[in-house]
């Protein structure tokens, strides 16, 4: 972008869960116009921006409808279920796609951005193959060996994957992968079961002028498949935040444009393992609203507007934790919200989803130590004073 930006723009966002409300209440601190776009209404970043959108975004036309209805400056994706092909005719007409159409097109499916990884720029990922059939799992799973890790090649926040640990758990694997994919794809990715020590997000700026940066690395832990807390700083060595580092670049300079990108990777002792990218903030990166001078949803929008970002200043040992529904429900309430408060050093984040599902992410807690270790307890004890009521 040669230009200095003007303020206001307007932002179609593709998705418009827990990570498009923060863009959003981002964007309009600079006085920026939001049209939240997701598959059902209330969504969370609908209730904070100006136009709400109701369309599957999968259906090409309807997306290509609203785009044209509203002539944004900027379309900025936010979740994997996004017929992404449309996207890359949007752009070629002279729409603004973040971080590029191209990018957008590799990095919704699994298969694309491993391969690219991989194949093309010969970075060290897990051993990996495919299957679009239950038989055709049970030949890739024989092959990878065992344990192994099956994931649908379209999905969001780690959901359908699991670890399979034997021939007898191949057929649940596949039921799990189907049912938690996004999109019309039935394909699935298998990969060797790496012994990691550490998994990581290394949240990575492009500039579109100006040199990549980079937030302080983040360990997460996850449960079937999900985030369940995050931490920053997690602690790599000065080597291993430097291989971090330069295979982020090379991945998101092939991928080009600008924004945030959470990359992720395996740290095991001997090796730092590329394991997927988002082109879009994170959810491990929610420990940012509290551990940031600027969180990464203001570095996102900084970005993408071209604008300075002059430090990103890590203010000490913070983490998160995630708040889940037990049971499925509609009009959800929440108590012990109170007293979660009063632990100094934390806060909280409510999403505000509509209905909840068991296991549904509708909130996370925030909180700040004197080590990792005890923001880590900090967060999740305020995440579990935290109860959620459904009728």
């Amino acid at each position: 972008m040669a230009n200095p930006v003007t303020l206001p723009q307007t932002f179609l966002l593709l998705g418009s869960g827990e990570l498009g409300k923060e863009f959003t209440i981002a964007a309009q601190r600079l006085g920026n116009r939001v049209i939240a776009v997701d598959r059902y209404p209330d969504a969370p970043a609908m209730q904070v921006a100006q136009v709400a959108e109701v369309i599957s975004m999968l259906d090409g036309d309807a997306l290509e409808a609203v785009v044209k209805k509203y002539q944004p400056d900027w379309i900025v994706p936010e979740v994997e279920a996004i017929r992404t092909e449309k996207l890359l005719e949007l752009e070629a007409q002279g729409y603004r796609v973040i971080p590029t159409a191209q990018a957008t097109n590799l990095t919704m499916n699994r298969d694309r951005i491993r391969e690219l990884a991989a194949q093309q720029l010969g970075v060290r990922t897990a051993r990996y193959d495919y299957a679009t059939s239950l038989a055709e799992l049970e030949q890739v799973s024989q092959a990878i060996g065992f344990p192994n890790v099956v994931k649908p090649v379209m999905s969001s926040s780690g959901k359908g994957q699991s670890v399979v640990n034997n021939a007898d758990e191949v057929a649940q694997a596949w039921q799990g992968a189907i049912a938690g994919a996004r999109g019309d794809q039935t394909k699935v990715i298998v990969e060797e079961f790496i012994p990691f020590e550490l998994e990581i997000t290394l949240l990575t700026i492009r500039q579109w002028q100006g040199e990549t940066l980079f937030c302080d690395p983040i360990g997460h832990r996850q449960e079937r498949g999900d985030y369940q807390e995050s931490w920053q700083p997690a602690p790599l060595s000065p080597e291993q935040l430097a291989q971090a580092q330069a295979i982020a670049k090379t991945v998101t300079d092939a991928l080009g444009g600008a924004g945030i990108f959470g990359v992720e990777f395996f740290i095991t002792p001997e090796e730092v393992i590329f394991s997927e990218l988002s082109p879009r903030p994170h959810d491990t990166g929610m420990v940012t609203l509290i551990s940031q001078n600027l969180n990464e949803f203001e570095l996102h929008l900084r970005a993408i507007l071209g604008l300075p970002i002059p430090q990103i200043k890590q203010t000490g040992p913070a983490a998160s934790a995630v708040i889940l529904a037990l049971e499925a429900g509609e009009k959800l309430s929440y108590t012990g919200v109170a007293e979660a408060l009063t632990e100094s050093g934390t806060d909280v984040r409510l999403f505000g989803k509509p209905n909840a599902r068991p296991h549904r992410r509708l909130g996370v807690a925030l909180a700040q130590g004197e080590s990792v270790d005890q923001a880590r307890r900090l967060a999740q004890t305020v995440a579990e004073k935290i109860i959620v009521q459904t009728e």
